[in-house]
């Protein structure tokens, strides 16, 4: 088969998909010029609000700003620790940073590559105010642990579902969609994501309507009635435009989740017969969505076998080279010189293979039999 080169995801794919329908949302916003708040971005709100199941949805500007804006919404002040994954985009570790707050690492589980509960609470001190879980590449971190930790000790619990928009984990026996079961969730629209606009995009979710309240006013430069402003915010709007094509992307999400999930089940099947390598393992109680198909590569081969797939035309990634408790960035603001060394190992094997709804079946089956040639060669 002549394949000349694979990305790791087609982003005008999904837009072929659904041009029709995103050509008319869009053009609709134009013809109106209803560019900011315009009326798509409140409809948007209250569908992605029945599809989670939640209360409130309040939009936002991307996904770094949900996050910050979770932690002003909560009052946390200066000194305040937040307990959080060192294995992750360094958006949840800046975020922190920005408000005067401490970020304390915990390490991560090596089968899901999530925060590993069991690490949290020797973390826990009379600082402690919150613990923020990252449901990394599209897998749940262990909700039910962490909400019991979170109760144990009255914290908040701050989800960022950016790469796991539309997954689920199953509490006390309800099925609950991520970023809903803790206080406040976060996401991301960025055009990789799930639920990906055609810029940058964000937004948040709660069941309390006083915190609901307050993201909104913080997002909206600290102001409920126009120049009258209460608190010192931020400005951070989700554009109409984005709005209207988020609105024609969320009714196919479960849809393309499904097809990221055939995709992950036919790699893991082909490569789990690779003795050097590991394919993700699987959350109890959650659903996977894949935002990212992330294998770890066994006896520093992981930059040999990306260099491999690079010289066969298929394009591979490495997320995160380096953990967030050795960032330069914030190497004297968390507390301690955090100790993860199972992240660390993560940082050593991991390597994310092309996944997106679009990657057809000859693709795949080309990425699985050249990563089976290297093992053999």
């Amino acid at each position: 088969m002549n394949i000349n080169s694979i990305q790791m995801v087609d982003l005008q794919w999904q837009y072929k998909r659904f041009k029709p329908e995103i050509n008319r949302a869009v053009l609709s916003v134009i013809e109106k010029g209803n560019y900011i708040n315009g009326p798509e971005v409140n409809i948007f709100a209250q569908e992605l609000s029945d599809y989670l199941g939640v209360g409130y949805v309040v939009p936002c500007a991307n996904g770094t700003d949900a996050i910050q804006l979770a932690l002003m919404a909560l009052n946390l002040k200066p000194g305040d620790e937040v307990i959080t994954t060192c294995f992750s985009f360094f958006a949840s570790a800046e975020a922190i940073a920005l408000l005067g707050l401490v970020p304390v690492f915990a390490d991560v589980d090596l089968l899901t590559y999530n925060i590993d509960p069991s690490a949290i609470e020797p973390l826990i001190t009379s600082k402690t105010k919150c613990i923020l879980p990252v449901h990394l590449f599209g897998q749940a971190s262990n909700m039910a642990e962490i909400i019991d930790l979170a109760e144990k000790y009255n914290l908040y619990v701050v989800e960022d579902v950016a790469q796991s928009l539309g997954g689920s984990f199953c509490i006390n026996g309800k099925t609950l969609k991520l970023g809903t079961i803790g206080n406040i969730g976060c996401t991301s629209f960025f055009p990789t994501k799930n639920l990906g606009c055609f810029g940058d995009g964000g937004a948040l979710f709660t069941n309390d309507q006083t915190l609901a309240q307050r993201l909104k006013m913080f997002a909206s430069h600290g102001s409920v009635k126009q120049y009258h402003h209460d608190l010192i915010g931020i400005n951070s709007r989700l554009d109409t435009i984005q709005a209207a094509v988020l609105r024609v992307k969320l009714k196919y999400l479960d849809q393309l989740i499904t097809l990221r999930q055939r995709i992950a089940n036919y790699y893991s099947n082909k490569l789990k017969k690779i003795n050097e390598i590991i394919t993700p393992g699987w959350q109890m109680g959650a659903n996977h969505t894949y935002n990212q198909f992330t294998i770890r590569v066994l006896n520093n081969k992981r930059d040999s076998l990306q260099n491999y797939l690079r010289e066969k035309g298929i394009k591979s990634r490495i997320y995160y080279p380096v953990p967030l408790n050795k960032q330069k960035a914030i190497e004297n603001i968390f507390k301690e010189n955090s100790q993860c060394p199972r992240a660390d190992t993560l940082c050593r094997e991991a390597l994310s293979l092309p996944i997106y709804p679009g990657l057809k079946k000859q693709e795949v089956e080309f990425i699985t039999d050249t990563i089976k040639t290297y093992f053999t060669k």
